[in-house]
């Protein structure tokens, strides 16, 4: 069936395939960075133009896209307000702070709580400057985060829980030091663990997604959050929750809709419509002992805090624009309907093939595993992960004109989304499980 599937992706994409081929001559992998190279049929299509929820390959293919960038491109491709703001003549970057930049900051605060942010290029340069900014106000060296959890390229973040130590994940490119010096992992949803790792006393922070994401959706078990946020404080460890993924919750993401009160917030990806920024939120009271401490250290310079291009005046206005004027709240009153309609036509689809799969959904974001009912942990998960499985259903998709995360079985609903898209997907979806072969 795979076969079949690659010889039609072949047929139909071969303008793509000679893009490919030429790009090897000059790019590692032939593609710009490597995850690119993660699409199923071998190579990836090479995109013509992006408009909303559509993609149109070179071979002139359209695509249904319910990828959207893993998250980066939530807000649509090329949303009218921030592409509006790449034709503004308020420069680009000028090391200068713009009026967009108080704008911005009011309305993070407004939306997760936090009352003091500074901007990055990346979620994973806020991820790196939290975990900073928590080792020096603890004075302690340790991070804990949970097994398979995904925050960027953040080196103490690639650690799993095995044999009862911290390791590092398979695969972990050139790790600067062992990871056990940095790090403590710990299986998410297991609190008595969690306390074990925290009493220890060495943890300055837990770097947290409010659900797990990059093993599929791992969903937390009240009270874990409650448990959570009570311990972290009672052994005197900071809590940083990234929401880069879990914006799909809603305006404010997870620590808006089910009350969180992180000491620390990392977002990045979809706040700016496609150009590249991250942001970093802090309690008024982490702010103001950072303050105290800038007396000590240097937050300018040799501190490893921010680079030249943070905050820049065009990330900025790009933030403004899609906050403002795409995904404002009453976005997630169209895209979690949405994806209710995915989560839903994909469990009939399951049901009537006689599959004992789940579909778990996050806000705007729904995922597909298969393994009965959904994991309760990182390391759970990826023992369900099946890459052959995942690659047939991803690669038949693709040959229908339907585009999900290569790295895993998510669809995201963005403000352009519509009922058809989401329906087009179900049909293919369908399809493949009634194939004649058995999966």
């Amino acid at each position: 069936m795979l076969e079949a599937e690659l010889e039609r992706f072949r047929r139909d994409h071969p303008r793509c395939a000679d893009l490919h081929a030429r790009a090897r001559g000059s790019l590692f992998g032939g593609v710009p960075m490597p995850w690119m190279a993660m699409w199923a049929g071998g190579y990836p299509v090479a995109v013509a133009e992006a408009s909303g929820s559509r993609v149109r390959c070179v071979d002139g293919v359209e695509f249904v896209d319910l990828c959207l960038g893993d998250t980066g491109a939530m807000a649509g491709h090329a949303p009218p307000p921030v592409v509006e703001t790449l034709r503004a003549p308020r420069g680009i970057t000028t090391m200068l702070p713009t009026e967009d930049a108080a704008w911005v900051g009011e309305e993070l605060t407004r939306r997760f709580g936090l009352q003091r942010w500074l901007f990055t290029l990346t979620a994973t340069d806020a991820n790196r400057t939290a975990l900073r900014i928590a080792r020096l106000l603890t004075g302690r060296p340790k991070v804990l985060v949970f097994s398979y959890c995904y925050h960027g390229s953040v080196d103490e973040a690639f650690a799993v829980r095995r044999g009862g130590a911290t390791v590092s994940r398979e695969g972990n490119v050139g790790p600067p030091v062992d990871v056990a010096q940095t790090t403590v992992a710990v299986e998410f949803n297991d609190a008595p663990a969690l306390e074990a790792a925290l009493a220890a006393g060495d943890v300055a922070c837990v770097l947290a997604e409010p659900a797990m994401t990059n093993m599929g959706i791992v969903l937390p078990e009240a009270p874990y959050h409650e448990a959570l946020r009570a311990l972290t404080r009672e052994h005197g460890a900071l809590l940083i929750i990234d929401e880069t993924h879990t914006f799909s919750a809603g305006p404010g993401g997870c620590t808006q809709a089910w009350g969180l009160e992180p000491d620390l917030l990392t977002i990045g990806k979809a706040i700016g419509g496609g150009i590249p920024c991250g942001a970093l939120g802090l309690t008024a009271e982490v702010a103001d002992r950072a303050a105290r401490a800038s007396t000590e250290v240097d937050f300018e310079d040799a501190g490893g805090i921010g680079g030249t291009l943070a905050g820049n005046a065009l990330s900025l206005a790009a933030i403004r624009a899609c906050l403002g004027e795409v995904l404002t709240d009453a976005a997630w009153e169209h895209t979690i309907p949405l994806a209710t309609r995915f989560t839903e036509g994909v469990r009939r689809a399951i049901a009537d093939a006689g599959r004992e799969w789940n579909v778990t959904q996050l806000g705007c974001r729904a995922e597909y595993r298969f393994e009965p009912t959904p994991a309760r942990n990182g390391t759970q998960a990826h023992a369900a992960s099946d890459p052959a499985l995942e690659r047939y259903l991803h690669l038949h998709a693709l040959n229908r004109g339907v585009l999900i995360t290569p790295f895993h079985n998510m669809a995201l609903m963005a403000p352009t989304t519509t009922a058809a898209d989401v329906d087009r997907h179900t049909e293919a979806f369908a399809e493949a499980l009634q194939g004649d072969s058995p999966l």
